[in-house]
């Protein structure tokens, strides 16, 4: 099961050098596959976004996004980037840059609509409990999603923090699992 680190300044600072030193003891201590940078708030977002992108380079990982921001992920040469829900106007686009392509998704509906514009992963969520997230959708759920899009990548997302979420969401078939804290 794949593993998908998503920043998020609350909790990796927006200093340069702290937000360097917390992503390198993250990755030091964590197998990465997909890593995120998401900050919608810092005013240097470019040199953390550049940062974050040439850090996890160091640390072999294969594929770094950048959260919504195309225009930013060409230019600073990112591998993908991450669409928030109210983006799959975008999709098209990103695939047209030749970006890896994920969509986040909270609902069957949507699935299918990522379906049908070939993105190449999606995040599900929430799965668990996640504050200003909405109502968690658990595991069931997880499962019913998975099984309804048998040929959709479906990252979990949300609330993920434990070792035991991560098992449930493995014994559920999911491509990979997707948190901020639990790397943290």
């Amino acid at each position: 099961m794949k593993s998908y680190l998503i920043s998020d300044p609350n909790y990796f600072s927006n200093n340069p050098e702290e937000f360097k030193k917390k992503l390198k003891e993250v990755l030091k201590n964590h197998k990465i596959d997909f890593a995120c940078f998401r900050d919608k708030s810092s005013q240097n977002i470019e040199e953390l976004a550049n940062i974050f992108l040439q850090t996890c380079k160091k640390f072999k990982v294969k594929n770094v996004l950048i959260n919504s921001n195309i225009t930013l992920a060409i230019t600073l040469k990112f591998d993908g980037v991450h669409l928030n829900s109210q983006q799959f106007d975008k999709i098209k686009s990103a695939k047209k840059s030749n970006l890896l392509t994920i969509i986040s998704c909270h609902t069957l509906k949507e699935l299918e609509n990522a379906m049908q514009e070939n993105i190449d992963f999606v995040t599900y969520s929430p799965i668990f409990d996640t504050p200003n997230k909405g109502e968690a959708k658990g595991t069931e759920k997880l499962k019913e999603a998975i099984k309804s899009f048998p040929n959709l990548k479906i990252i979990a997302l949300g609330g993920i923090i434990t070792n035991e979420q991560i098992q449930e969401i493995e014994e559920a078939n999911a491509y990979g699992f997707a948190s901020i804290r639990y790397f943290i």
